[in-house]
Formats: structure tokens, sequence, C-alpha cells
């Protein structure tokens, strides 16, 4: 079954100093939780662009590491990027980061779609771990961008 997480945050700082950051990959570990002991192993250079494949482990359970291998593979400088697994965890992972410029700042949204593998039994894990797990994620990620681009002061949410 494929599944879909949206989210959406208005972040008070123009499209000049938003997508640089977002364009780094450096900065996944700053905006992934510490509990995930995300590293990137090689690939992570900047400047992103399409067709980039970064390499990283990330901890998704205590004592269990997974090796996961990410191309970047769309990238509309100051909208858009994809970056689509090509190995790890997921059977499919698809994820759009999508940058709007507004009035006072920048929507961001980020829309993933996504597999598990191993049929019933991945949809049983999906429903009892993995969905709670993705929602701290990016929880953690909209927690994080408020602390660096400031918080959601006068936007219409």
């Amino acid at each position: 079954m494929l599944y879909r997480l949206i989210r959406r945050q208005f972040l008070p700082a123009p499209i000049e100093r938003v997508w640089p950051y977002f364009a780094t990959p450096a900065n996944l570990n700053e905006m992934t939780p510490p509990d995930m002991d995300f590293q990137i192993v090689a690939g992570g250079e900047p400047p992103m662009y399409a067709g980039q494949l970064i390499e990283y482990r990330v901890r998704f359970l205590p004592f269990v590491r997974s090796l996961w291998l990410t191309e970047i593979a769309h990238v509309v400088e100051g909208r858009y990027f994809v970056d689509e697994q090509r190995l790890g965890p997921y059977r499919f992972w698809y994820h759009e980061h999508l940058f709007e410029p507004a009035e006072g700042g920048v929507w961001m949204t980020d829309r993933v779609t996504y597999a598990l593998p191993f049929g019933p039994l991945g949809d049983l894990v999906h429903a009892v771990w993995v969905r709670r797990k993705l929602e701290h994620i990016f929880d953690f990620r909209r927690r994080k961008m408020t602390e660096i681009f400031g918080p959601e002061r006068g936007a219409n949410l």
C-alpha cells in the first residue's frame, strides 16, 4: 500500500535564505532528530544538483543502523527538489520539497509518498510504528525550522 505524509509550514524568511539552507545536504543532520544518529557517508557536497547521490546511515531502532541511498531526482532552484530512495528501508520513497515565496516569507511543503516492504506485515508495522516515527521526524523538523527561521507570526495559516 502507498502512504502519503504532507506537512506545510510558513517560514518568515526570504527564499534567498531558505533555499540555500535546504539545498545544502549537510543540513539534514541538523533537521533530523538526534536519536536517529543521522550521518552522511558520501555525496553530500553542496550545491545540491539533479542526479546527486547521497549515502547516509540512520538509526531506526536502538542498535539498528540502516544504509540509505537517495538520489536528488529533480531540482528547480528556489522552487522545489525531489529526493528518491535508491537503496534503503522503504520499498518506495518519493519526497517532494516545495517552496512558495509569499508576503513575509516562504511556504514550505513536504509531500512524502512511500511504501513499506513485506506486504500485509509492512502495513501492520506502518500502523503501529512507522507512521508515528515519520510524524516524530517531521514534528522535530517543524520545531527546528522555527528555531532557525523564526515563529510563524503573521502568516495566514
